[in-house]
């Protein structure tokens, strides 16, 4: 059974960073693309960056030049470095595959931004 395992959240103040991971487990990672979302109160979950398994990166408008996507196939893992973090920005982050059946999406990690 396939396991997401979301880290590195946490409270930071407006203009910081935070570097997420995600590790997977139960599955040939380097076999998709995989993506990270996200879920702001009482908002629907939406994806704000992806990585192909050649590497290509696509990102949501109000993330681009301020996230970086990237992922570790020997690890299993994909990362979301996100820097100039704006309030805007506060939600729970999720990672998983990009398709029509995503697997079980793992508990999260909360991001949150406030001065």
């Amino acid at each position: 059974q396939v396991q997401l395992v979301e880290s590195g959240g946490g409270l930071v103040q407006p203009g910081g960073s935070l570097r997420l991971s995600c590790a997977a487990s139960g599955t040939i990672f380097r076999f998709f693309t995989m993506a990270w979302y996200r879920q702001a109160p009482g908002q629907q979950r939406e994806l704000v960056a992806s990585i192909t398994t050649g590497g290509i990166t696509n990102y949501v408008d109000s993330v681009k030049g301020r996230f970086t996507i990237s992922r570790d196939d020997a690890k299993s893992t994909v990362y979301l470095q996100t820097n100039s973090l704006k309030p805007e920005d506060t939600a729970v982050y999720y990672c998983n595959r990009v398709t029509i059946v995503p697997f079980s999406w793992g508990q999260g990690t909360q991001v949150t931004v406030s001065s």
